[in-house]
C-alpha cells in the first residue's frame, strides 16, 4: 500500500491552509492565493505535494486535499457530486441521478447525469474514474432545483417534479423510456407528488410530447388520475411523436395519444 511520506512544518502549514480554505476542490490559482506563492511556483508545489501523497489531482489543474489517515492517498477520490458542482458549474444534478436521489428508482447507475450551461467538447467525461453525462441547457433553464448539502458543499439537484418533466421531455435523460415509466409510477406513489405543480412545469417546458408520454404511461399503468390524463389529452399536438427517440424500431401507432409506441413497458 502507498503511504504518505513525512512532511515538514512549512508544508504542513500550507496543507492546513489548503484544507481549510480550498473548499474541497481548488485550482492552481485558488491555491496561489491561499498559500501566497506565484502561480508557476504553486503549480510545481502542488505537483510535488500530490506525488508525496498529500494531495490528489482530480484533473489537470484541479486538486483536493487528502484527509489524514487515508491509507492509499494516490487513489483518494472526491465525492462525484462535488466534482460536478465545481467543474461543470453553472449546473445541476438531474435525470437518473436526481431520480436516484429522490428514491424514484432502485436501479444503480455508474454515471452521474448533469445539466450544465457550459459548453464542453464531449458529452461523456470521465474524472477520477467516474463518468459524467452532460446535457447542455441555457442558464435560465437551470431552475426548479433543490439545494442538497454534500459534506460542506451546497449542490443543486432537480426538484422531484422537474425530474419527472426532464425525463419525459427526453427519455435518454432517465435511462430510456422503460426506466422512465417506472420512475413516473414511483413519483405518483411518493410523498413528492404534486399534480398542480407537474402540469405547470410541463406547460412551461413547451414540449407537447411530454403530455403524450405522460398520458399514455398513466393510462397503461392504471394510475387513477383522471384530471391529469384529461389535461394531457387536451394538450397533445396533432402530429405523431415517438415514445422513445433512442429506439430505432417503428412500433405501433396509438391514435388516442398521437404516439408511436416503439417500446414495451411493464404495466
Amino acid at each position: 500500500m502507498e503511504k504518505k511520506l513525512g512532511i515538514n512544518k512549512k508544508n504542513r502549514r500550507s496543507l492546513d491552509l489548503l484544507h481549510r480554505f480550498g473548499k474541497n476542490l481548488f485550482s492552481i490559482k485558488d491555491a496561489s492565493k491561499i498559500i501566497g506563492l506565484p502561480v508557476n511556483d504553486t503549480r510545481l508545489y502542488l505537483g510535488y505535494l500530490a506525488r508525496r501523497g498529500w494531495l490528489s489531482r482530480v484533473k489537470p489543474g484541479l486538486y483536493v486535499s487528502v484527509p489524514l489517515g487515508t491509507v492509499n492517498p494516490q487513489k483518494y477520490r472526491e465525492n462525484p457530486w462535488i466534482v460536478a458542482n465545481r467543474i461543470f458549474a453553472p449546473c445541476n444534478i438531474g435525470g437518473w441521478s436526481a431520480a436516484e436521489h429522490w428514491e424514484f428508482t432502485d436501479q444503480i447507475f455508474n454515471s452521474i447525469f448533469v445539466f450544465t450551461a457550459r459548453m464542453f467538447r464531449k458529452k461523456n467525461i470521465i474524472i477520477q474514474g467516474t463518468e459524467f453525462i452532460l446535457k447542455l441547457v441555457r442558464a435560465k433553464k437551470i431552475s426548479h432545483t433543490k439545494s442538497v448539502w454534500v459534506e460542506n458543499v451546497k449542490i443543486q439537484v432537480s426538484d422531484p417534479t422537474q425530474t419527472i418533466v426532464d425525463i419525459l421531455n427526453d427519455p435518454a435523460v432517465g435511462g430510456g423510456i422503460r426506466h422512465v415509466s417506472d420512475i413516473v409510477r414511483n413519483y405518483f406513489n411518493s410523498e413528492y407528488r404534486n399534480d398542480i405543480e407537474l402540469l405547470n412545469y410541463i406547460k412551461v417546458n413547451m414540449n407537447r410530447t411530454v403530455y403524450k408520454r405522460l398520458g399514455y404511461i398513466l393510462e397503461i399503468s392504471d394510475i387513477n388520475v383522471p384530471d391529469i390524463i384529461k389535461e394531457c389529452h387536451k394538450n397533445i399536438s396533432s402530429g405523431y411523436s415517438v415514445f422513445d427517440p433512442a429506439i430505432k424500431t417503428k412500433g405501433s401507432f396509438i391514435r388516442r395519444w398521437n404516439l408511436r409506441v416503439n417500446a414495451e413497458v411493464v404495466k
